[in-house]
């Protein structure tokens, strides 16, 4: 039960601090700032707070003090939105999204060239060994076929004789 109201809370306090933020603070620092996710402590005292900045890492610092200057108004702003006893410390970390997903993505095209790079060769490849290498029947030319041919039949003829010699009947059993 902690769990959900731990969700809850955070992200009450992600929506809330979002509205803050789109309204706007009265400081030129802050650039443009998305809350990505809010983390709260089991006793609800602690929240920790993840953000990220367009743009360069001179906003990006700048952005982090303009934050850090604003907390106790920000933390204000939830307290009235927030239906608790005491309302949470609020704690900003810049969040690394953005340069965990451009690692991802140039991760992703250089396997996308060497697929290409291993496609380009087994393209141009041969296989090893024979073209073909499961094994065929041999191919008899025709002065062995005709006496393989006789062969089989003198063979044939020689069972049948060997079956009425024998006067044996086969189909009953002699247990």
């Amino acid at each position: 039960m902690a769990g959900e109201r731990q969700a809850r809370v955070a992200d009450r306090i992600r929506v809330v601090l979002a509205e803050r933020l789109e309204k706007g603070l009265r400081d030129p620092r802050l650039g443009f700032v998305t809350i990505t996710d809010v983390k709260v402590t089991g006793d609800l005292q602690h929240a920790s707070v993840f953000y990220t900045v367009m743009g360069d890492e001179a906003l990006r610092a700048d952005t982090a003090a303009a934050l850090k200057s604003a907390t106790g108004l920000l933390r204000t702003e939830v307290g009235k939105h927030l239906n608790t006893r005491l309302t949470p410390s609020l704690e900003f970390f810049l969040d690394a999204i953005p340069e965990n997903a451009d690692h991802i993505a140039a991760l992703l095209q250089e396997a996308r060239q060497r697929d290409e790079a291993v496609a380009a060769l087994a393209a141009a490849g041969n296989y090893a060994g024979d073209a073909d290498p499961y094994v065929k029947p041999r191919e008899l030319e025709d002065d062995d076929l005709e006496d393989d041919d006789l062969e089989d039949d003198d063979l044939e003829d020689d069972d049948l004789e060997d079956d009425e010699d024998d006067g044996i009947d086969e189909s009953v059993d002699t247990k």
